[in-house]
This record gives structure tokens, C-alpha cells and sequence, in this order.
């Protein structure tokens, strides 16, 4: 197996070791080969031609040959890029010493000439081995990402689409659970959160009334005042989306869970578990205030739809009620256009 596509990195003090080190892997096919009689240059070398075989010697003025192994096992790492020393002293300190510092192999000085070309043309296929492998663990890892992001996307998809369709059930348009992750994530970025905090909230809020699915239709949709137990059996939507939605390793859902159990609860306690101010999830706290804005801007059931500035006058005037204060203001912050173009059943989440 000829070495045209293999580099050779030699450091050595004496130039008739370099001389005759280049002639012997040049006589075997290795034809880039990067020679240097200073251990000073080493690091750079190796930066800029990337070797994938370094021969170095170990003893040579102005810089310790365990030092320099050393230096060059850092930048080597995982690579797999093997670091031969060549010496003539084989004490067995000096082998441990090297092999602490990182040396892969030894080539004793004087060499033998076939011994030496073996043990390089071995250690490279051993580096190609090793790059081989390494690449296809690479693209292993890609394929399970991309596979791992695909089966997210996918259960995702599929629990956003049962919510639009719980959704259909009390809203003519199915739209509301789009419109509020929208409105829910256009918040979240007012109140401060994170990029990626409110890209998840935007995502998992379409989720928030999922457990809609296990109310009955006649209580769903009545057009009047719901009694007591009614009431009760409305309410239970939120444990029942939270329990569709438990136990998932999905960043998206396990945020969609708390959002489906905490968007009714109340800044004063009165909402449907009692928890308060700051033992309602951020997440839920924000889609509590898109979920209202929208539900009175559009028709349900039980009414028609109202203006925008009533729904906004209406949420302004339950802070410190219903609502978070600082999610109210982060809401208020929210420019008309914004809050005009989320009452559009057009919109739509890609």
C-alpha cells in the first residue's frame, strides 16, 4: 500500500537523521514528508499541515523531548495520530517516561531500514483505522440526531394536530390553539426569557387545552352558564392534558404539560388547583394571558367575539388578579399590529 496521501511530520536535531529518514519514507511511497531540525517548530508544523504521524526525537538541545511528546499529545487528542519516538536510548526510564507523556511507539536509532518502514506503514493504517472508524461514528451520530429530532417531530406533530382537533370541537375555525402559541411566544419574548425559552413556549402552548379531548360535548359546547358540577368537569381538561402529556423525555412536551396543568390558575390563588404568584410555572402564567386574549377576541360557544381594546382593557385591568404583573406589562408592551394580526384565523404556525 503506497503512502502518497499520508503525512509525515519528522522533528530531529541532525540533519543527516532528517536526510536519511526522508530518503527511507520517500523510497517506500510516503512522499509528503515535513522535515524540521527545530523541536521549537514542532507545534506549528503540526497546526499547519495537520500530520498523521509524527516522528520525533527525544533527546535534542534547548527543548526536553518528554515535554515536546507531551505538547504534541495535546494537540493530537482523540485524533489517533500516532507519535513515534525515535532515540537511542532505550533505558527503561526514559520508555516510561515517554509513554507517560504520551509516545505511541519507539524506532531505535541506528534504524533498520525495513523494520522502520514497517512499523510506520503499520502505525498508519492503524491512523487510517482509526479515521475511518471515527467518521462513521460521526456519521452515526448525525443519523441518530437527525432520527432522534425526526421521532420528536413527528410525536409533536401528531399531539398538535389532536389538540386542533379538540380545538374544532369549540372553535369554528380550529385556529386557537395556533393563534395562542403564537401570542404566548410574542409575550415570553417581551417578559426577557431566553431565545430558546421562548421558542418552547411557542411551541408547546398550541398543547394547552389537549385535554379538551376528554370533555363531554354537551358540557363543551352549551351555549349558557355551566352548573357546579359542569364546571367541575370542565376544569378536569387540564389535569387530563397534563397526564397525556407526562413522562415524555421531549423538552417541548414536558413544557406543554405544565402549561397544560398551570393556564387556568390565577395570580391571587383562585384558579382551578390554588397555586399562586410564583408557583405557577412562568410558562403557564404566560398562556394564561394569550389564551384570554384570544378566546375573547374570537367566538365561542357560550358568546361572540369582542374587540380587541376590550380584551386588552380586560387583561390590563385583572393584574395582580388573574394575571402575572410583570406578564400584563410584558403583554401591554405588545404593539397593536402585533395583537391585530394574532386575531387572524389566516395566521397559522409553519
Amino acid at each position: 500500500m503506497r503512502g502518497d496521501g499520508d503525512r509525515v511530520l519528522v522533528i530531529d536535531d541532525a540533519p543527516d537523521n532528517l536526510r536519511l529518514i526522508r530518503v527511507l519514507l520517500e523510497d517506500a511511497g510516503y512522499s509528503n514528508v515535513i522535515t524540521s531540525n527545530d523541536p521549537f517548530q514542532a507545534i506549528d508544523l503540526f497546526d499547519s499541515h495537520h500530520p498523521d504521524i509524527v516522528l520525533v526525537d527525544l533527546h535534542m538541545p534547548g527543548l526536553n523531548g518528554f515535554t515536546l511528546i507531551g505538547d504534541l499529545r495535546n494537540k493530537v487528542g482523540g485524533s489517533g495520530v500516532p507519535i513515534v519516538v525515535l532515540t537511542g536510548d532505550l533505558s527503561r526510564n526514559s520508555r516510561e517516561r515517554a509513554l507517560r507523556a504520551g509516545a505511541t511507539d519507539f524506532l531505535s536509532k541506528p534504524f533498520d531500514r525495513v523494520e522502520f518502514i514497517l512499523r510506520v506503514r503499520n502505525l498508519l493504517q492503524l491512523r487510517r483505522l482509526h479515521s475511518t472508524l471515527e467518521r462513521r461514528n460521526q456519521n452515526l451520530d448525525v443519523q441518530v440526531k437527525e432520527r432522534t429530532q425526526d421521532l420528536e417531530e413527528a410525536r409533536t406533530e401528531t399531539l398538535e394536530r389532536l389538540a386542533i382537533a379538540a380545538e374544532y370541537r369549540d372553535d369554528q375555525t380550529g385556529q386557537h390553539a395556533r393563534r395562542v402559541g403564537y401570542l404566548a411566544a410574542e409575550i415570553a419574548a417581551a417578559y426577557g426569557l431566553l431565545a430558546r425559552e421562548v421558542e418552547l413556549i411557542g411551541r408547546s402552548a398550541p398543547l394547552h387545552d389537549l385535554g379538551k379531548i376528554g370533555v363531554p360535548d354537551w358540557i363543551l359546547l352549551k351555549p349558557s352558564g355551566l352548573t357546579d358540577h359542569e364546571r367541575a368537569v370542565m376544569q378536569t381538561h387540564t389535569r387530563i392534558g397534563a397526564e397525556i402529556l407526562a413522562q415524555s423525555r421531549s423538552e417541548v412536551l414536558q413544557v406543554a404539560e405544565r402549561i397544560a396543568f398551570t393556564h387556568h390558575e390565577r395570580w391571587d390563588g383562585r384558579g382551578y388547583s390554588g397555586m399562586r404568584e410564583d408557583q405557577i410555572p412562568i410558562e403557564g402564567r404566560i398562556v394564561a394571558v394569550a389564551d384570554t386574549f384570544d378566546a375573547i377576541t374570537n367566538d365561542r360557544p357560550y358568546r361572540a367575539a369582542r374587540p380587541m381594546e376590550v380584551a386588552r382593557d380586560e387583561i390590563l385591568e385583572q393584574s395582580l388578579r388573574q394575571f402575572d404583573p410583570d406578564v400584563v406589562e410584558a403583554f401591554r408592551s405588545l404593539d397593536a399590529t402585533t395583537l391585530e394580526s394574532l386575531t387572524s384565523v389566516e395566521r397559522v404556525m409553519p
